[in-house]
């Protein structure tokens, strides 16, 4: 008889307990917030990204809001400084995926932007803008 209760009991405090975990874990407005400034920060990228390797023209890109595993990892990452974000481009359909990765100050300006690109063009960028770099 007495662990008929014992059971109930159990079987209540922790349903209360997985009750008041899940109520504040959905009412706890960080982790969307988070999840905005990090949208807002690839989007920022992205900009950046279209106007040092094709200004004025449209690319792909495989980023944290567009992840593509065929492709390669991405990610976006908090630093010190600011953010971190990997992602990977091409110009078009014939063109391989070229990889880069973006240091953002808290500001969401460029502090280093690297490509894995031959084009001559972005060689030629990189010698002339130290926040840039291109290697073949």
């Amino acid at each position: 008889m007495q662990h008929r209760y014992t059971r109930w009991i159990v079987a209540i405090g922790v349903g209360l307990v997985v009750s008041l975990y899940s109520f504040q874990r959905i009412s706890d407005p960080e982790p969307a917030l988070q999840r905005a400034r990090e949208e807002a920060v690839v989007m920022s990228a992205r900009d950046i990204v279209s106007s040092y390797v094709a200004p004025g023209r449209m690319i792909e890109l495989v980023d944290p809001l567009a992840p593509n595993r065929k492709v390669g990892k991405v990610y976006i990452y908090p630093t010190d400084a600011g953010w971190e974000v990997s992602g990977h481009y091409r110009r078009d359909e014939s063109d391989t995926w070229h990889p880069y990765l973006m240091n953002l100050n808290a500001e969401v300006e460029l502090l280093s932007l690297a490509v894995k690109d031959g084009d001559e063009r972005l060689i030629g960028m990189s010698a002339q803008d130290t926040r840039f770099s291109a290697v073949p």
